[in-house]
């Protein structure tokens, strides 16, 4: 069944809103200021390009609200800013990615983030499979088997990661394949570890196909067994209680989200703190 244009087109719709953020350098006649020109000392003129600074192009002055109290909470005690409204500027476009096992809330919590955040938009990935394909899950691994959607798969995440400020669910075996983990790897990955005990309560008489078995929650314990070295190569993972709704996981996501951020902070800050160390004007 070929689907790849059916798939890409699915994708489209989100074009618009995911839209590719440009690159800062503008190819253009080299013109090189005089001593009677006024000059933008962020421009830097090399090589026949124009290159801004990329803190005066980038850096937005946004810092992790968790370590700053006064702008976490008000003297009534309520939350000034939802934190998760200022991932966005701190992200600068980077995708999230969420793995984990079936029934783990990939869905339910990225779309909770997503929404949080305001400037970022959601996908899944099951969900434009079964949009592209007019089949549920369970059709395609009865038509194509798990290849055939394993391929399926790899053809929206290949899709899906040309675009931007999205929050991008994936299907639970999307790691099975090492091709995936380039595509991944271009964001943050977040990995939802839940207990197949507690998966297994959630999604008990539902029909996935992998799970279609004599005994399903040991089959459930196998394929985490098979997968559990390729979800912890995530850049954060989020262990996941019984008691936590999709808010509440949510939430963790969001701070685990700025404290990653601060602990990587993107190269040209890495070199502009060991310039200013070293006593240069940057």
């Amino acid at each position: 069944m070929k689907i790849t244009s059916t798939i890409f087109l699915s994708l489209l719709t989100v074009q618009q809103t995911c839209a590719f953020t440009p690159s800062s350098f503008r190819p253009i006649i080299a013109t090189h200021p005089t001593s009677a020109t006024t000059v933008d000392v962020s421009t830097l003129y090399a090589g026949g390009f124009e290159w801004e600074d990329p803190a005066e192009a980038f850096d937005q002055g946004v810092e992790n609200p968790f370590k700053n109290p006064d702008l976490m909470k008000g003297e009534d005690g309520e939350m000034k800013i939802d934190p998760a409204r200022l991932l966005g500027p701190r992200l600068q476009g980077t995708n999230l990615y969420f793995v984990g096992m079936m029934g783990s809330g990939k869905s339910a919590v990225g779309d909770v983030v997503a929404r949080r955040m305001g400037t970022y938009n959601f996908l899944d990935t099951d969900d434009i499979i079964e949009k592209a394909t007019k089949l549920t899950i369970p059709e395609i691994f009865e038509a194509q088997g798990e290849d055939g959607f394993r391929s399926t798969e790899a053809q929206v995440l290949d899709s899906a990661h040309a675009y931007v400020r999205c929050v991008i669910s994936t299907g639970g075996g999307i790691v099975c394949r090492m091709q995936n983990w380039s595509k991944l790897q271009t964001g943050i990955v977040i990995y939802l570890d839940v207990a197949p005990e507690v998966i297994m309560k959630r999604i008990e008489g539902t029909d996935r196909p992998l799970l279609q078995t004599e005994n399903p929650l040991q089959t459930l314990k196998d394929l985490l067994a098979e997968r559990k070295d390729r979800y912890e190569q995530a850049d954060i993972t989020i262990e996941v209680t019984e008691a936590m709704d999709e808010n509440m996981v949510a939430d963790e996501v969001v701070k685990m989200m700025h404290n990653f951020i601060d602990d990587n902070p993107p190269a040209w800050k890495k070199a502009k703190a060991k310039a200013q160390a070293e006593g240069l004007d940057w």
